[in-house]
């Protein structure tokens, strides 16, 4: 049965073909240097052969041993680096090619080590609270340029969500959010309790105010206008002149009665007015007969096709406006939200109690974040790595640290001649 091939995940960045190539030749040459040390190490160990058995001075006895010893490290550290990436020689040769065959388990174990060192509670506050996140984004944020600059980019995620989406849909949304809670609730407790606060607090006095200074008024600047009424109320055998002196008797009572409820505070139309809307609001809490006229009114006023209208138009009005607002960098919006978001980095800065309670914030956050998502997280991780093809993932690894290791086998090289040069001298010493 034909098995499955793996499928290879680009490692790094789209883009970084010339950093790869560059990087590339510089391990090709670390590569060479290494071998040239071997070889170096390989000629010198045949030539001082050679001459030793030539009957060269004790000297080069000495040199050999340097040379060949150099040679076995120089061998060992190629297979120990070799053996981290691929077979030596293609031979398959038992813990070696170490990358490709325990890719899976590297994968696994880095996402362990990242969520056990990197993803705890305790690592990740320490870090937010050194890091002192407030103060930094206080500064940050103070600079008009950059209120500015956050300032636009919120306006760009608002454009986009609300460009994204369809005028249907948040129609559909407000009907049911808005415009269906505030039928199935009743109005007439609310209304109710509302209007008894505003009676309680003596907040509505200015209205009645406006009320009776408006009425007087109309009765002040409308002479003509009562007469007229008068006269058309009175029986058609009355003479004018008796129309006449009973509409001016009227008009000055009228005027007279809304001039002392004017100027009275106390005056018993006021007073009635007073404990008017105080039992209203009562039935509008307790009289079921109130209440269902209120739901009544209520149904008609949503019902009505001018209300309709701006229920179903709301959100196009308020779509435009925000579009506008946020695609004029000088809008008024614009400004209130740069404005604010300086004020607010100059009082991260400047109130502490502030500045310690967005630490907290954030630290909670994070801490909750990697409390109950540490195993999501790392598991990118681990998925990542198993998508990788093992030989790519082996090149990709090797490419990255591979002239480092390079220095290894020069290391190797160098140290095992000082190694072999100490070791024959002290036999020479001791035999």
């Amino acid at each position: 049965m034909e098995q499955p091939r793996s499928t290879a995940v680009p490692i790094g960045p789209p883009g970084a073909l010339e950093r790869e190539e560059s990087k590339r030749r510089g391990l090709r040459r670390m590569k060479l240097v290494a071998l040239s040390f071997l070889l170096g190490a390989t000629v010198i160990f045949l030539l001082t052969s050679w001459a030793q058995a030539e009957g060269w001075p004790g000297w080069v006895g000495y040199v050999r041993a340097a040379a060949e010893a150099g040679m076995v490290g120089a061998l060992a550290d190629w297979f120990a680096v070799t053996a981290l990436f691929r077979y030596p020689l293609g031979l398959k040769i038992p813990h070696t090619a170490i990358i490709p065959n325990k890719k899976d388990v590297l994968g696994s174990s880095l996402g362990d080590f990242v969520g056990t060192n990197f993803l705890s509670e305790p690592v990740v506050r320490d870090k937010l609270r050194r890091v002192e996140t407030s103060r930094r984004a206080g500064e940050w944020l103070s600079t008009r340029d950059n209120a500015d600059r956050v300032t636009a980019e919120l306006a760009t995620v608002v454009r986009g969500v609300v460009t994204v989406l369809r005028d249907e849909d948040v129609q559909a949304v407000m009907e049911q959010a808005v415009v269906k809670r505030v039928l199935d609730r009743q109005w007439g407790p609310p209304l109710g309790k509302l209007l008894r606060q505003v009676l309680a607090d003596g907040a509505h006095y200015r209205l009645v105010d406006l009320v009776v200074d408006r009425v007087y008024e109309w009765v002040r600047d409308n002479h003509d206008t009562v007469l007229r009424v008068v006269s058309d109320r009175a029986p058609s055998w009355s003479p004018r002149f008796v129309d006449t002196m009973l509409a001016d008797r009227v008009y000055g009572e009228v005027l007279s009665f809304t001039w002392a409820v004017k100027t009275d505070v106390n005056h018993p139309m006021r007073l009635a007015l007073d404990r008017f809307l105080v039992e209203f609001a009562g039935d509008l809490e307790k009289d079921p007969d109130t209440m269902a006229r209120a739901e009544a009114v209520k149904q008609q006023l949503v019902e009505h096709p001018e209300v309709r209208k701006v229920i179903d138009s709301a959100w196009t009005t308020a779509k435009e406006m925000l579009l506008t607002a946020a695609e004029d960098p000088s809008s008024e919006l614009r400004r209130r939200v740069s404005t604010g978001l300086a004020s607010l980095g100059e009082r991260l800065q400047s109130d502490a109690a502030l500045a310690a309670k967005v630490d907290g914030w954030v630290e909670g956050t994070a801490a909750y974040v990697v409390t109950h998502y540490s195993e999501e997280i790392t598991t990118i991780i681990t998925d990542t790595v198993e998508r990788w093809d093992a030989d790519e993932t082996s090149r990709k690894i090797e490419l990255q640290v591979g002239r480092d290791l390079q220095f290894i086998r020069i290391n190797g090289t160098v140290v095992g001649a000082l190694a072999g040069l100490a070791i024959y001298s002290v036999a020479q010493a001791l035999f």
